[in-house]
């Protein structure tokens, strides 16, 4: 069976990657619209109408579940893309407040991600219901850093510390990475906070896709399509899952320009 993944850019080959490890045999069509990245300084509209090019074009591989690798597209078009599709739609604000739920001991929990994330409050809600304190913060640097394939060293790690003090000076246990770009910057993270709990959006994914009990045997195909060709892509794209090859659509393809 097959899998559609989509993001705006690099971010969501972490959860490539963690799927393709756990499911060996699932079939997993990724689309990274890195001629539009990054979705997090978008109106909600057009984070609506991006994820929603971004599933037909995936539904066309005859899918049997889509996920939403890209936070910022869960927390605005998660529930709408449920309702146009006829399949599973996953997104990855759930799995990683249920593994938060899971790490903290003192229900302090802090979360980071784009602009448009924090501003949805999707995690903020989901985790309030469950009794705990929670600290946000947008890192709008992050994600160009990471498409710059800056992710460790002095420059990463002055950065890090400059949005992450503040959270972890709160109290925090627990540290959501709300977007699937961060875990790119995880071993700085780590480095930096060692006694912090991190959630690693592909590792819940993963996690998720286990107790949902979707079936993913498949026989093992993997594509990616990218609607822009850049250099840090290839470069983390090799890092993560290898030499897989990359194939470039037009945007025409995905929309109507």
């Amino acid at each position: 069976m097959g899998v559609g993944i989509f993001d705006s850019g690099i971010g969501g080959l972490t959860v490539f990657k963690e799927i393709a490890r756990e499911f060996p045999k699932a079939d997993i069509y990724y689309l990274g619209d890195t001629a539009r990245v990054p979705y997090g300084s978008k109106s909600k509209e057009t984070i609506i109408r991006y994820s929603i090019e971004a599933a037909n074009y995936l539904r066309g591989f005859s899918i049997d579940a889509l996920i939403i690798a890209c936070n910022t597209a869960s927390s605005y078009a998660l529930d709408i893309l449920k309702e146009k599709m006829d399949i599973p739609v996953i997104g990855v604000v759930e799995p990683g407040v249920e593994m938060a739920l899971k790490y903290t001991k003192n229900n302090k929990v802090g979360v980071i991600g784009t602009t448009a994330t924090i501003r949805s409050n999707s995690y903020k809600r989901l985790l309030q219901e469950k009794g705990i304190q929670v600290y946000q913060k947008p890192c709008p640097l992050f994600v160009p850093l990471v498409e710059e394939g800056i992710t460790e060293g002095k420059i990463a790690e002055m950065i890090v510390k400059e949005y992450l003090d503040d959270l972890v000076k709160e109290g925090i246990d627990t540290l959501i990475l709300g977007c699937t770009h961060y875990p790119l910057l995880k071993e700085t993270i780590k480095k930096l906070y060692p006694d912090i709990n991190i959630v690693d959006s592909s590792q819940a994914i993963t996690q998720f896709l286990h107790k949902e009990e979707i079936n993913l045997q498949g026989n093992g195909i993997r594509e990616i399509f990218i609607t822009d060709k850049t250099e840090s892509f290839e470069k983390f794209k090799k890092l993560l899952v290898g030499d897989i090859p990359l194939k470039k659509i037009e945007l025409s393809q995905l929309c109507s320009l």
